[in-house]
């Protein structure tokens, strides 16, 4: 920091970049002139002192036990730390676009980690001659990934709520908590939509449909970014599709599915919820790197979209352009194609937006202008956050550390709700709900593990795992202790049978001992997060097929032999094919990785208190090879033409959840038999509760193109309506569709809306649709771009509520 930065702001003169009361865009070019080349490079790097593998030498933070295997949380995050990384004050130089993790890569408190981001903060302004600060980014994906803080569900079960409003307060409530410490960036949501079942990250995505996925990942958008933290959309684009659903396995696509299965999302939570970054996918699609895409993210995200905010790389992935894709020679050269194809700062550490750029510019090889454009776009995010002010201070940045709770009684109220909500009820059978009184076997490894609980990105499993002295941080009960404080006139039998992963069956005896003299037995199975091998899901955790891990099928398998009723509870990061299952279980109940309220949560759906609510964001396949895929098939990848002797209709379809009570869904009604190409119309159904109890039914509404110049789904989602009724009640839905919901990409890779005939389908689920008709859309073909409407507004008339509601 000079002198004159020193110097009180009231006895001195603003520099026109200082000044708040210009515009953003003057301020932003105000500094960009002042700044030599080295320090404009300077910018577009970032450090991460806790990428360390041991204690940074010039960190306080506590690294790894002493003993602790180094378990990574980042891909090759060793390789890295041993050899690709500088010490701070050389990183520092000439100033510093991001500083990575500081509060999330060891566990420390809010304040311990909120002085060591004053002492970075000092340090980078100090550095820097124009005395700029840089962007704290931290992850998000289950709730902020500190040490104490909320462990929300995984995103897959957020999606389980179909509920984007619920969703929008959890990311406002994280983001609060970010901002309170110092953090400007959170690195989520994924809007990867899931191609493929196996894949390991499937936990931290919304499910398989587009329509869910944006409509969703648009909400935690707007939470997060209205919270003060930039929002940042991963992992762009086709990350998910990966050949047999290997973790950065090369994606097999082309660009016509990748416009119409993956990148509405992306678009979608940038037009309606204002995402300010996006990180790049590791893979490549159809051969090309993400990273290395000008189509991508420039053409289809700048120049179609109108994007301006940052592309942020994904950790490592500017060198992996030449270690991994063997795209470029070196990191200097992967530095210069990502660059070009328009990633804008490099994560987590600087390797190929190093001071080579500046050599490469002198000679010619790189266009300045190249470096300004990426310059210009993150000191725009500096402004708007207040960096360049003249009255920010590293202190005043993390002036709410000292009072915020990171696991505040409002969050657990929300991580409770929200985990309620996410509870799927697939089948109550005559064992649910539990009678509360009697002999009750809990047995399972996920029965008595909160960690099963967490996905992968939960501090407990992410880092903690390095520190096993520290336990998980936070109070999290498991269903065993929330099922004794459910169930007090029960006595409970525990046993845990195996473990998530392994072959031992030692305890297989124990377990169906205390089933056998049980009046029912409650079965916990499922998967246990981890990151790169460690675990069953999660980062670098694919499966080879959907049985469930280890040996738990058999262990279920031999409770269900002791002729003892057997709920069987799954948690998991993916679905599991539980087709077998299903042909002995008194009752099955799907709760997908729901956080550290889940064991309340799932209680409270087993002995009744809670009316379930969740409904499936993936299907529930019936048997482990063959995959149905997702229910997003053409006529070819449906069963109704005998021509495969494998069947790939799941068990249980997307949408689908059961309840204590029952619904019906009636009377299509639809106001206009034809509109023209740019026309709306409205779809409207009564749907009534005609059970016993109040509850919720989710009314869902799919269209299905008859006749396109290019094979289309059998039904998309194209709405849908959380609806509450009591017992008897009724409420009428409409759907509001304009013809531009109907967009596809055709042969020649432009979005059209085509004339010709589209039905109607309304329902409770992909498969259960009794509400049908046909809507034909007149006139020419019209082709759409951005501007199109992206989402179908619904408005619930009657006892459910009277409110429009954008879906």
């Amino acid at each position: 920091m000079t002198a004159l930065d020193r110097t009180p702001t009231a006895e001195r003169a603003l520099r026109p970049w200082q000044d708040p009361a210009l515009a953003v865009a003057e301020r932003v070019e105000a500094i960009l002139a002042e700044m030599t080349l080295e320090e404009k490079i300077g910018q577009l790097g970032s450090r991460w002192l806790g990428n360390d593998m041991s204690p940074d030498a010039s960190s306080e933070a506590p690294g790894p036990e002493p003993g602790a295997e180094p378990l990574n949380v980042a891909p090759m995050q060793d390789v890295f730390a041993a050899s690709g990384t500088v010490p701070l004050d050389e990183a520092i130089r000439h100033g510093l676009g991001h500083l990575t993790r500081v509060h999330g890569s060891a566990p420390v408190t809010p304040a311990e980690g909120a002085a060591e981001v004053v002492r970075l903060q000092r340090a980078v302004v100090a550095a820097s001659r124009l005395g700029i600060p840089a962007i704290v980014h931290e992850e998000c994906l289950t709730g902020f990934t500190a040490y104490g803080a909320t462990v929300y569900p995984a995103a897959i079960a957020w999606a389980a709520t179909f509920d984007p409003g619920l969703v929008e307060r959890m990311a406002a409530a994280i983001g609060r908590d970010m901002r309170a410490v110092g953090v400007h960036q959170g690195l989520s949501p994924v809007l990867d939509v899931v191609r493929d079942y196996r894949w390991g990250r499937g936990e931290e995505t919304m499910g398989e449909d587009p329509y869910l996925v944006a409509t969703l990942g648009a909400a935690y958008v707007r939470g997060l970014e209205g919270a003060g933290i930039i929002a940042t959309l991963k992992h762009f684009a086709g990350y998910s599709a990966s050949r047999a659903a290997r973790n950065h396995g090369p994606v097999p696509m082309g660009r016509r599915e990748l416009m119409d299965m993956i990148l509405p999302s992306f678009e979608t939570a940038i037009a309606l919820g204002g995402a300010r970054s996006v990180m790049n996918s590791y893979s490549d699609v159809d051969g090309v790197p993400a990273g290395a895409d000008p189509w991508l993210l420039t053409e289809v995200l700048r120049e179609e979209w109108g994007f301006t905010g940052t592309v942020v790389s994904d950790y490592w992935a500017v060198p992996f352009l030449a270690t991994m894709h063997l795209v470029a020679a070196g990191p200097e050269e992967a530095g210069v194609l990502a660059l070009g194809a328009g990633i804008d700062v490099e994560l987590p550490d600087t390797l190929g937006f190093g001071q080579h750029l500046a050599e490469r510019v002198r000679r010619g090889e790189l266009p300045e202008a190249i470096v300004d454009r990426a310059v210009r776009r993150l000191l725009t995010q500096k402004a708007q956050l207040g960096l360049l002010d003249p009255d920010w201070t590293p202190e005043g940045s993390v002036a709410g550390a000292e009072s915020v709770d990171l696991d505040s009684p409002a969050n657990r109220a929300l991580a409770r709700e929200l985990a309620e909500r996410s509870i799927v009820l697939l089948e109550a059978g005559g064992a649910l709900p539990l009678a509360g009184t009697g002999t009750v076997a809990v047995v399972g490894p996920a029965a008595h593990d909160a960690r099963t609980f967490m996905g992968c990105y939960a501090f407990p499993n992410h880092v903690l795992p390095r520190h096993p002295g520290l336990g998980l941080g936070i109070e999290a009960p498991t269903l065993l202790d929330a099922l004794a404080a459910e169930l007090p006139g029960a006595e409970l039998r525990y046993a845990k049978g195996c473990e998530v992963r392994g072959e031992d069956r030692s305890g297989f005896a124990d377990a169906v001992a205390a089933a056998g003299d049980a009046d029912v037995c409650v079965a916990v199975v499922g998967d246990l997060a981890g990151l790169f091998g460690q675990g069953t899901s999660g980062e670098g955790c694919d499966a080879d097929d959907l049985r469930l891990p280890g040996v738990q099928a058999d262990l279920l398998a031999e409770l269900a032999a002791t002729g003892t009723p057997l709920v069987v509870v799954v948690v998991s990061g993916r679905p599991y094919a539980l087709g077998e299952v299903h042909g002995y279980a008194a009752a099955l109940v799907q709760a997908f990785m729901p956080g550290e309220e889940g064991g309340a949560a799932i209680a409270g759906v087993l002995s009744g208190r809670v009316q379930p609510v969740g409904r499936l964001p993936v299907q529930i396949p019936r048997g482990p090879g063959g995959q149905p895929g997702t229910y997003l098939q053409p006529p070819l990848g449906t069963d109704s033409h005998g021509i495969s002797n494998l069947d790939p209709t799941p068990l249980f379809p997307f949408g689908y959840g059961a309840s204590y009570t029952t619904f019906e869904v009636t009377d299509l009604r639809l106001s206009h038999a034809e509109v023209p190409t740019d026309g709306e119309f409205a779809a409207t159904v009564t749907v009534r509760n005609t059970g016993g109890r109040a509850g919720e039914e989710v009314v869902q509404l799919y269209l299905h193109d008859v006749l396109a110049q290019v094979t289309r789904p059998v039904r998309q989602l194209t709405g849908y309506a959380r609806v509450r009724l009591e017992p008897g009640q009724s409420a009428e839905v409409s759907f509001h569709v304009h013809a531009d919901r109907t967009a596809f990409t055709g042969r020649d890779l432009r979005r059209v809306v085509e004339p010709g005939d589209v039905e109607v389908l309304a329902g409770t689920s992909a498969a259960d649709l009794p509400c049908r008709g046909v809507v034909r859309l007149t006139g020419p073909s019209r082709h759409v771009g951005h501007d199109r409407r992206l989402v179908t507004p619904v408005e619930v008339r009657g006892p459910g509520g009277a409110d429009a509601v954008q879906r």
